[in-house]
């Protein structure tokens, strides 16, 4: 009897899939931190409108864009371990630069205190000033953490193709995805206490520090499999079961798979589905990770560090959580009980999903009678993007070369960059205006702002079916990208 068959497989891709899921919580926890802390910490000080705001998140999304498209290669070129290593210093750097903010803008305006720049008059030149100074310091570490944590999923993704077969990709990319519904559940429950009894300085510095430690861990823990003193041979042979007999065997060969040139990558309908895929969807997450606590202080007077405030939230994210875990199942079933391939089963799954955000067309009118209601059908608006995103990030895999997995994933989340962008510069210009035209601003029975919230809202709801109709066009079947 061998070897193989008398030793029990170990499992330590699932540790290397709980150190993704680390990573991705402090990923979204990092960027938590702003959208708990501006409404009613941060504007106050430095005199901030929602347009100043959405000036932020939408410049920090068109930079997050950018450098995406840049990130995947850099991935493929340094490597798994070397890339996240400089990916997470970079953006948990980024993080806690933010904290200075206030002090810089203090110093370069003037004043002597933090508190002499809240009382300076509402409106006033000096107020003008003093917002348009602190937006440019917060645009300059929003860029430095949008440069680091574009490198999060393409690396994210990479590992899971090199410690997942293709069957077990999609809920492993649901296991470390949801990292991002649980940095926005740990968020709240955080985020507004520490600003509250330390300052929202230090809540930057607090969170920020996390990532540091997550990269000891990496540099204990990560190896590729077949040189991972914790993977032995019958895991190993799971892990690889997807690959050709030959290449096992020549695994030690420097070029294991050729790759595909950055520009050569656009040529393909593949990879202009994965685009849509992403730029339909990708900024409806952000525009809720980004506003839902300013829409609930907005609306309904929570304000983010209250009682209440954090419950909402905290409620939104637990259903996010939850249910968003089982995204990775439904495609599984389709692919070992009904016998579909993995890319149409993906499909199949995402179809279902895609109505899951229709839900969003009743946060608001339901809203009227309790502010619980937005939480839950946002939450569970939320849920169906996870699983969405879990099951569109593992496409690449069925289709794609591993070689060039980073640089797809980086292209496509180039084009959520895009997508947020729009959806949240435009929201926040959108707000200030409707605020400022109040009764005379009219839709589905709703005035002034939330007029406009009830607008996004049906746009948060549509794009995701409108999206997968237009990724089906694109490949309407499984069609595995192959170079000569």
């Amino acid at each position: 009897m061998t070897p193989v068959q008398t030793t029990k497989m170990s499992n330590f891709r699932w540790v290397i899939c709980a150190l993704l899921f680390l990573a991705t919580t402090v990923n979204y926890m990092d960027r938590q931190v702003l959208s708990l802390t501006w409404k009613d910490f941060i504007a106050p000080e430095f005199h901030w409108t929602d347009d100043d705001y959405g000036t932020i998140t939408g410049w920090f999304s068109i930079f997050y864009a950018l450098a995406n498209l840049f990130a995947g290669k850099f991935i493929d070129w340094m490597g798994t371990k070397k890339g996240y290593l400089i990916a997470i210093f970079v953006w948990s750097t980024g993080a806690v630069l933010h904290a200075g903010c206030g002090w810089a803008a203090m110093t370069i305006e003037g004043y002597d205190s933090i508190e002499a720049l809240r009382l300076v008059q509402a409106g006033s030149d000096a107020a003008v000033a003093i917002a348009t100074v602190s937006v440019w310091l917060f645009l300059s570490c929003r860029m430095i953490l949008a440069l680091g944590e574009a490198g999060n999923f393409p690396a994210a993704i990479k590992v899971t193709a090199e410690y997942f077969p293709k069957k077990d990709r999609a809920f492993a990319t649901s296991i470390f995805n949801s990292g991002a519904s649980v940095g926005a559940l740990a968020a709240p429950a955080t985020i507004p206490l520490l600003a509250r009894a330390w300052g929202w300085e230090m809540a930057f510095i607090i969170i920020g520090v996390l990532g540091y430690v997550w990269m000891g861990l990496w540099i204990w823990l990560y190896d590729k499999p077949h040189k991972s003193k914790n993977v032995n041979q019958a895991e190993l042979n799971y892990i690889e079961q997807d690959t050709d007999i030959a290449e096992v065997q020549n695994k030690q060969e420097a070029k294991e798979e050729k790759t595909i040139s950055f520009w050569r990558c656009f040529t393909f309908k593949q990879t202009w589905s994965f685009i849509v895929g992403k730029l339909m969807t990708d900024g409806v997450w952000w525009f809720f990770l980004f506003w839902a606590p300013a829409y609930f202080s907005d609306q309904y007077g929570y304000t983010s560090d209250s009682g209440m405030g954090i419950a909402l939230i905290f409620t939104l994210y637990a259903i996010v959580t939850v249910l968003s875990i089982g995204g990775g199942y439904l495609p599984k079933y389709f692919v070992e009980t009904r016998g579909m391939n993995p890319y149409l089963g993906r499909m199949r799954a995402m179809l279902i999903f895609a109505f899951f955000p229709l839900l969003g067309l009743f946060a608001q009118p339901l809203g009227a009678y309790s502010a619980w209601w937005p939480a839950i059908l946002i939450g569970l608006l939320g849920a169906g993007h996870q699983a969405w995103s879990a099951n569109l990030f593992s496409t690449i895999g069925d289709m794609f070369p591993k070689s060039t997995i980073g640089t797809i994933t980086g292209i496509g989340s180039m084009a959520g960059g895009l997508g947020s962008f729009a959806i949240n510069k435009g929201s926040g210009k959108f707000f200030t205006w409707a605020a400022e035209q109040g009764d005379a601003f009219t839709f589905m029975g709703f005035d002034g702002k939330p007029a406009a919230y009830m607008i996004v809202f049906c746009i948060c709801a549509v794009a995701y079916l409108i999206g997968w109709c237009i990724m089906k066009a694109l490949v309407p079947k499984y069609k595995p990208v192959m170079i000569e």
